[in-house]
């Protein structure tokens, strides 16, 4: 069922792959976030709900993807079922907001680490790295890179408070700069002609590129490196710290290979090693 809410809309549930196995009869140090959400049996989730592969909504109106697999891992180290996880949809622009308001418990969103973010969140993980690309029409055979963009005075889409979007600016004019609040409307924009490229992390565009039924190709130039991260309040080294071990076990019993599997890896069958941690701070 889903509910209207200020920053986009909830979701129970999430369908995309396996349930992660549910730790039975766990304990955590009294007062800290683990024990709250314990306690509580829910975890409030914020991710994307436009991004195929990673963090879509499905047909029955709940997310799924690579993300969201991510966020059942984390729960169920926690002791919550996969149904215990409410979603809520976050865009890039609010993600840093859904935290600091108190409106997820983490954002397992495409989310890159970056000095800027820390300054109002922490961050566990990384739990991939991904690289900015660009996406155009199949037919496209002008722009072969970030450093083609400006001869072919491209006009390239973007979201609004990305990395992304940051990155792109030493590539085009700014006039020539679209921002939307997600990628599925960039994607429109390249469809109906409004723009010549989209660009995003590859992952990102893979899933689109997919399903697009023909319609797009990825360059596959990747001008940047993008660790992922899961987003948490600033300064809770504990759940932190509690993450990443969660995420190492994970990596180690074969669930994160899963979560790949059933999401991403129905497009790219090759599986990410999990990347080492970030100290915690």
């Amino acid at each position: 069922m889903l509910t209207a809410t200020a920053c986009g809309e909830q979701a129970q549930l999430g369908s995309s792959g396996p349930a992660p196995s549910v730790e039975q009869d766990v304990t955590f140090p009294a007062g800290t976030t683990m024990a709250r959400l314990h306690d509580a049996g829910t975890l409030r989730v914020g991710t994307k709900f436009d991004q195929p592969l990673f963090g879509l909504r499905g047909l029955d109106g709940n997310p799924v993807g690579f993300d969201v697999e991510i966020a059942k891992i984390i729960a169920g180290k926690l002791g919550i079922p996969a149904d215990g996880i409410t979603y809520t949809e976050t865009p890039s622009r609010i993600r840093e907001d859904v935290i600091t308001n108190n409106q997820v418990d983490v954002v397992v969103a495409t989310y890159t680490i970056n000095d800027a973010r820390k300054q109002r969140v922490s961050f566990a993980g990384p739990y991939y790295v991904a690289g900015q690309d660009l996406m155009v029409a199949a037919d496209n055979t002008t722009i072969t890179g970030p450093d083609s963009l400006r001869a072919a005075n491209a006009r390239v889409c973007s979201v609004t408070g990305s990395t992304p979007a940051q990155n792109i600016q030493q590539y085009v004019d700014p006039a020539n700069i679209v921002l939307f609040d997600v990628y599925s409307r960039c994607a429109d924009a390249l469809r109906n002609g409004q723009v010549e490229a989209v660009t995003t992390d590859n992952v990102i565009l893979m899933g689109l590129v997919d399903s697009s039924q023909g319609a797009f190709k990825l360059v596959g130039q990747q001008f940047t490196e993008e660790p992922y991260g899961i987003g948490i309040t600033r300064g809770d080294v504990a759940f932190c710290e509690f993450i990443n071990t969660s995420l190492q076990e994970a990596a180690a019993d074969g669930s994160y290979e899963a979560a790949w599997a059933s999401t991403a890896g129905t497009v790219d069958p090759q599986a990410p090693t999990l990347p080492p941690a970030d100290a915690c701070s």
